[in-house]
């Protein structure tokens, strides 16, 4: 009975450990972030917005030159015995082959306003591209290091089984010599199952979180590889006014002061010039001197709308309170945000130093038990209960680990200026 529990056993063992397989290559955080900042289809939309505001520039640029169009016009309404169109309305018939250049006399200051517009809009594409970039920055690393947790958690379990296996086969020798009994030895073999099956956990935890980096970078590979530790380390934050996400408010403010000038040069006075030549005729017998040219001037000046000028100003001031109101409660949040994580670092902190003090005494105890272990002198259960301890400590420390890190990656997620 003994030797068929044994073999039923390890067969579990072995089948549940089939699938593990340590890969030899091994990547780091820095080409998961390299390749999601290349893959990133909202960063290169960003780009290619600025790319787009800069031939709006050189279209005004454009538009200020002389304009030159052609026109083509011709009609003919013929009348039977009085019956047909008033020919003092069509004069029979009109024909006309014209080329006219215009051009608009802009003012400087308007023209500077316009370019200002599109400067402004690409500042705001700027700072919505960094802000865009850290919080790429922010879940990819915060992946990675889920993700290099639990690798840890493997390869730590991984090296357990074997040392638990190499004890399985001195206990085995014991067992037969009759130092131990039957029920210790298959005792232990269920603490190598149970051993087995964390892995067969870990493994699983370690390949879905992996595919879930891959996707988030917008890596297509299904080939799962080792992770390198994280080089990640505490930076300084700087105050709410020189970080990246506090730059957005200022732009909107220029842009909104900017908004509210141009609504002033809508109203100032516009001078248009222009002159055409070519062919203009009704047709008469002597249509032949109908060639010719002319030139002329438009100027509309704004004299009253009923008040929608003060009303577009109105508009502007109710934007800027608005503003004001998102970046003061921001800055409120900030504070707040920045202290909370830096009090979760340093309590996360203490507890890694305790368990790392608790983490001595464990291993202290697995050494003794398993010196006993070899002379004959360990109960089995002690022995087992010391494993346990080891192993959950272990767990603990690699969870507040990967806890303090991702604390790390949210307190520097501020930092950007």
């Amino acid at each position: 009975m003994y030797r068929i529990v044994r073999k039923l056993l390890w067969l579990m063992v072995f089948l549940m450990g089939g699938g593990l397989v340590l890969p030899a290559q091994e990547r780091n955080l820095g080409y998961y972030i390299s390749a999601a900042a290349q893959n990133s289809p909202l960063l290169n939309d960003y780009n290619n917005q600025k790319l787009a505001n800069l031939i709006d520039s050189l279209r005004i640029q454009a538009s200020m030159k002389p304009q030159v169009t052609g026109n083509s016009t011709n009609n003919y309404a013929p009348s039977f015995s009085g019956w047909g169109y008033d020919g003092a309305v069509t004069n029979g018939a009109n024909f006309s082959q014209l080329i006219t250049v215009s051009k608009n006399f802009t003012r400087k200051d308007y023209l500077a306003n316009q370019y200002e517009a599109i400067r402004l809009l690409n500042e705001s594409l700027t700072v919505s591209g960094k802000v865009s970039a850290q919080d790429l920055l922010k879940s990819v690393t915060a992946q990675y290091i889920t993700a290099y947790g639990n690798w840890q958690q493997l390869s730590f379990n991984t090296d357990m089984l074997g040392l638990l296996q190499k004890e399985e086969q001195l206990l085995k020798n014991l067992t037969e010599k009759g130092v131990y009994r039957q029920t210790d030895y298959l005792s232990f073999l269920v603490t190598i199952q149970q051993q087995q099956i964390l892995i067969s956990q870990a493994r699983l935890q370690y390949q879905n979180d992996f595919a879930t980096l891959n996707y988030l970078a917008g890596i297509t590979d299904t080939v799962t590889v080792s992770l390198q530790a994280p080089d990640i380390n505490l930076t300084v934050v700087p105050d709410a006014e020189n970080t990246i996400f506090y730059q957005q408010y200022r732009v909107d403010s220029l842009k909104l002061r900017n908004s509210d000038a141009l609504i002033d040069y809508t109203y100032k006075p516009r001078i248009n010039a222009y002159a055409d030549g070519g062919y203009l005729s009704a047709f008469p017998s002597d249509f032949y001197k109908n060639f010719g040219v002319s030139v002329g001037l438009n100027i509309v000046v704004p004299i009253y709308d009923g008040k929608q000028r003060k009303m577009q100003h109105d508009k502007i001031s109710i934007s800027e309170r608005t503003r004001q109101g998102y970046r003061d409660f921001f800055k409120k949040q900030f504070s707040q945000q920045v202290a909370q994580l830096t009090q979760q670092l340093r309590n996360t902190q203490n507890l890694i130093d305790q368990l790392n003090n608790q983490i001595r005494y464990t291993e202290t105890l697995v050494e003794a038990n398993r010196k006993l272990l070899e002379t004959g002198d360990a109960r089995m259960a002690d022995y087992i209960l010391a494993i346990g301890n080891y192993l959950n400590a272990k767990n603990l420390i690699r969870q507040n680990t990967t806890n303090k890190l991702q604390i790390i990656n949210q307190i520097n997620y501020w930092n950007k200026n």
